[in-house]
């Protein structure tokens, strides 16, 4: 484990590539987990080959714990470790994933699961929580999910690329408990990431391409979700741009 010098500023992280961020806090300790983006210098393309975790008690000084998940940890995966989703629960951390799959021409969402936040994670079904399906809508696929555990215990997941689609988990966190839904939301692309705070549901998400990031608002997690506006305009030097 390699402690990182006190950052300074942005970026937090400088001595590798990451993307697509998701944080959790546990015992007064804030991890962050990303993605890491290995194309070469003057290449236009994304090489995702593994999930690496931060952490950091004072969000100046950061250590790093390496790669802790990669797409071939998965028994039926390939390759592109794309945005991801870490979520406690029971006593239990699981990382909602999105990978390219050994078959099939979709994505796929995974779900890894480990006793403590820095692993190790192993695949917690042997099989995709959520691959092809015979009613996913022409055009859109498994992409970036994002899971929230309400004050309820209930778990639910929103995931897709061109379609936001919705359901809710069972409480092993491993299986779905509902009929997949879609969301209505303008312009949704891809990144989907949701929150509670003060009774509200936020719902933000990569809004059109190139990607802006924009947001709804729910007083249910199953909506209607009435579109806000945008939080954050085009990066300029990036396609696409995720809210976590």
């Amino acid at each position: 484990m390699e402690i990182l010098a006190a950052s300074g500023g942005n970026p937090i992280i400088k001595h590798k590539y990451t993307a697509d961020p998701t944080v959790i806090v546990h015992d007064d300790t804030v991890y962050l987990y990303t993605g890491r983006d290995e194309a070469n210098p003057g290449t236009y393309q994304y090489v995702m080959k593994e999930w690496l975790c931060f952490s950091s008690r004072d969000l100046v000084t950061w250590q790093d714990h390496s790669a802790l998940l990669r797409p071939t940890d998965f028994v039926w995966g390939k390759s592109n470790a794309y945005a991801s989703k870490v979520v406690e629960k029971n006593g239990k951390f699981y990382w909602f994933v999105a990978l390219t799959p050994a078959h099939g021409s979709s994505k796929a969402i995974g779900v890894a699961v480990s006793e403590k936040p820095t692993g190790p994670f192993k695949d917690a079904i042997g099989s995709p929580l959520i691959t092809t399906r015979a009613d996913l809508i022409p055009g859109s696929d498994n992409f970036d999910p994002t899971v929230l555990v309400d004050d309820d215990g209930s778990a639910h997941i929103f995931w897709g690329k061109k379609v936001c689609y919705q359901a809710r988990l069972k409480d092993n966190m491993i299986a779905l408990d509902s009929d997949i839904t879609t969301v209505d939301i303008p312009d949704f692309m891809e990144g989907a990431n949701v929150h509670k705070r003060n009774g509200w549901y936020y719902l933000s998400y990569g809004y059109g391409f190139p990607e802006k990031v924009g947001y709804a608002m729910s007083r249910s997690i199953n909506g209607p979700w009435e579109f806000k506006g945008i939080l954050n305009e085009l990066a300029g030097n990036c396609e696409t741009n995720r809210p976590a």
